[in-house]
């Protein structure tokens, strides 16, 4: 069984095509091989038959006449008005030595029997000479006497006519259903075409329900799908929105009234936890943030990589940048400058050395952010990419943050149809890489 379906078309156009072709095919085989075997066969040795009872009679005619020529003359005469059968005495000549066979064996093998079965002289044919003809030599005693028959008397020429429309039913059947198996596939691949975009994060609204009746209910449960998870992130976004604002308010308020009061340390102390307090809110609401309301566009991911490593580096942070050129690949560029952002960032506070590196790996374009920090163990990479887990005991945690930055990044990765990967640097601590279709 197994090895049947390694060998099985894996595609659905094949398949079906395979399911339609193939029984007609061993049908035909088999109406074929009934028709050779049965009929054609039976009527070539009924003819055969015929042609070697006259030539058998004939030669034995010779025989009785003694050799007079003038009377097998007469009878050659005859022979050719009657059965259309040419007789030709060739004194003194004897019977070839060899002889081509035929591109149908079943042809010589018939003759050869039922000349076998009513001559008992030596004899010699060859039905490939003449086209028209079947050529037949019999040994008497002075000479050879040579046959000349038409071929259809001999053999039911009407075989390859059967064979014709045989294959030329087949083949018109095949096309036929290429023609309608590869219009059904083609809503089948445009659903699944589209189902890859959207889970990419691009448009598809050019997208159509088309098809059979199946296929367009599974698209039209497709776009459902995609309307459902759009309002879904817009009403994220909007929650997350409307709690912001909603928090930006008194901490406005609360920073007005901490200014108005005397320089102290609680009063330092209470202006840092209302930045934290905005920090956070900055962070809850670029990770709701919907990724639909931007378009994707082609961007090499190479220049937008460099100008995200020139705003970081504008920051007093050292960090070193590799990139191979034309990159080019569909994506929203914000929300991967973002993503990269995020990276870096956490490369720049956990460590004094940061490589950047963008390149083509395949079908993918992978973009990773290394540093020297302490890095994380990896029995914990799942855990540091869920949101809001700052994995205090591997990390200090004495930073700034929710423990957002690399579950932003995944998320943005996978809603390009990309993965976030994390990894041990070269450098000693973490490297995370962002892996985008190219």
């Amino acid at each position: 069984m197994s090895l049947i379906r390694r060998f099985t078309p894996k595609g659905l156009f094949a398949r079906t095509l395979l399911i339609i072709v193939m029984p007609v095919a061993l049908m035909q085989v088999a109406v074929a091989w009934s028709f050779f075997e049965e009929h054609w066969e039976t009527v070539t040795s009924r003819l055969s038959e015929g042609v070697a009872g006259d030539i058998a009679m004939m030669t034995a005619l010779y025989e009785q006449s003694g050799g007079d020529l003038d009377a097998f003359d007469r009878l050659s005469d005859t022979a050719y008005e009657t059965m259309r059968l040419s007789v030709d005495f060739r004194p003194a000549e004897t019977l070839p030595t060899s002889r081509r066979s035929s591109f149908f064996r079943t042809l010589d093998r018939t003759l050869n029997r039922a000349l076998s079965d009513q001559i008992t002289n030596d004899f010699w044919f060859d039905t490939t000479r003449y086209p028209s003809y079947v050529d037949v030599r019999v040994e008497v005693d002075d000479g050879v006497l040579r046959f000349i028959a038409l071929r259809e008397r001999v053999f039911a020429t009407t075989g390859h006519i059967f064979l014709l429309w045989i294959i030329g039913a087949s083949t018109l059947l095949t096309a036929v259903s290429v023609v309608f198996i590869r219009n059904q596939v083609k809503p089948i691949r445009r659903l699944a075409d589209a189902a890859e975009q959207f889970g990419r994060g691009q448009d598809v609204a050019h997208f159509r329900p088309a098809g059979a009746t199946e296929v367009r209910q599974a698209a039209h449960a497709f776009l459902e799908m995609r309307a459902r998870i759009k309002r879904h992130l817009e009403q994220r976004t909007a929650i997350l929105a409307g709690v912001s604002h909603d928090l930006r308010t008194p901490l406005t308020r609360l920073k007005l009234q901490l200014a108005l009061m005397p320089a102290s340390p609680e009063r330092d102390d209470a202006k840092s936890d209302i930045d934290a307090m905005e920090e956070m809110l900055d962070e809850y609401l670029d990770f709701a943030r919907g990724q639909l309301v931007e378009a994707t566009e082609s961007h090499d991911l190479g220049q937008l990589a460099e100008q995200v490593v020139e705003n970081a580096r504008r920051g007093e942070a050292e960090i070193a940048f590799e990139s191979e050129t034309d990159l080019f690949a569909q994506v929203r560029s914000v929300t991967v400058q973002r993503a990269l952002e995020n990276l870096i960032g956490n490369a720049t506070s956990f460590g004094d050395t940061v490589r950047v590196t963008v390149k083509r790996a395949g079908s993918r374009i992978e973009m990773s952010v290394e540093d020297n920090g302490p890095g994380i163990p990896e029995d914990q990479y799942d855990e540091a990419l869920k949101p809001f887990n700052r994995l205090d005991e591997s990390r200090n945690q004495n930073r700034k943050g929710v423990g957002l930055g690399l579950a932003i990044a995944r998320d943005v990765a996978r809603n390009h149809g990309g993965e976030m990967r994390l990894g041990r640097s070269d450098l000693g601590g973490l490297k995370a890489t962002l892996s985008l279709p190219g």
